[in-house]
C-alpha cells in the first residue's frame, strides 16, 4: 500500500512540477537561465521537489542510499513539516493575491494543496512513529534558513522576490526580516507539534506491532470448576 501510494503521488508531483515549469515558458519575460533560477527560487517548488523525491525514490528504489534516507522518519518528518507550511501559507497569505485559470489553476492546486496533503497523509499512515525528538524541530529549520539566505542574496542582486511578505525592495529590510522571523517561529511551532503528534501516535502503533489487544475485556461469567 505504501509503495503504491508513494509511486502514484510521486508521479503526480513530477507531472505538476513539469507542468508549472512549462507554463512559465508560455509567456517568457526572462532568458532561460533566469527563468529556471526563479522557478527554483520558490519555496513551494523546492518543497514539492522534496515531496516528489520522498515519494518516488522510496517506492522505486527503496534499497538505494537516497531511498533509505528519504524513507527515514526524521527526513519524512521534515518534509511533512515543509509541505504543511506550504499549504497553510499559500491558503492564508497568498491565495487572495492572484487568480490562476486553466492549466495554471491545475498546477496551482496540485502544488499547493494536493501534494502537501498527500505528504501529510503519507506521514500519518506509513511513517514509523515514536522516533522524533524536540531537537528535530530545530534541525528542520536549516532548510527555511538556507532558503531565506538565498532569497535575500538573489533578490538583492536581481530585484526579483518570490513572495510579497519578504520583498525587501517593497517592505524594507527590517519589515521583511520581521515577517521572515515570524515564519521561522511558525516553522518551529509546527515542528514541535509534529513531534508531539508523533509521540501520541506511538503507543497505539507499538501496541498493534506487539499484538496487544485493545478491545474491551470479556465480561462473560467465569465457569466454575464443576462446569456449572
Amino acid at each position: 500500500m505504501a509503495r503504491a501510494w508513494r509511486g502514484l503521488f510521486g508521479l503526480v508531483g513530477l507531472a505538476a512540477l513539469a507542468l508549472q515549469y512549462v507554463l512559465m515558458w508560455i509567456t517568457p519575460q526572462l532568458d532561460a537561465l533566469q527563468l529556471t533560477l526563479n522557478f527554483f527560487s520558490y519555496f513551494t517548488i523546492l518543497t514539492n521537489v522534496l515531496i516528489m523525491s520522498g515519494m518516488l525514490l522510496p517506492a522505486v528504489l527503496p534499497n538505494s542510499a537516497a531511498g533509505r534516507v528519504l524513507a527515514s522518519p526524521r527526513v519524512r518528518g521534515g518534509v511533512t513539516l515543509y509541505a504543511a507550511v506550504v499549504g497553510l501559507v499559500y491558503h492564508f497569505l497568498l491565495h487572495a493575491t492572484w487568480d490562476p485559470q486553466g492549466w495554471l489553476l491545475i498546477a496551482n492546486v496540485l502544488l499547493h494543496y494536493v501534494m502537501p496533503a498527500a505528504m501529510v497523509l503519507d506521514w500519518l499512515m506509513f511513517t514509523p512513529k515514536g522516533r522524533l525528538a524536540p531537537g528535530h524541530a530545530l534541525a528542520w529549520l536549516a532548510f527555511p534558513l538556507a532558503y531565506g539566505a538565498w532569497t535575500l542574496a538573489h533578490g538583492l542582486t536581481s530585484g526579483w522576490w518570490p513572495y510579497w511578505f519578504i520583498n525587501v525592495d517593497a517592505l524594507g529590510l527590517g519589515r521583511a526580516a520581521v515577517n521572515f522571523g515570524g515564519l521561522l517561529v511558525f516553522f518551529l511551532g509546527a515542528g514541535l507539534l509534529l513531534v508531539l503528534i508523533d509521540g501520541l501516535i506511538k503507543p497505539r502503533q507499538s501496541g498493534a506491532a506487539e499484538g496487544l489487544d485493545f478491545s474491551p475485556p470479556d465480561r462473560s461469567p467465569i465457569s466454575k470448576p464443576d462446569g456449572s
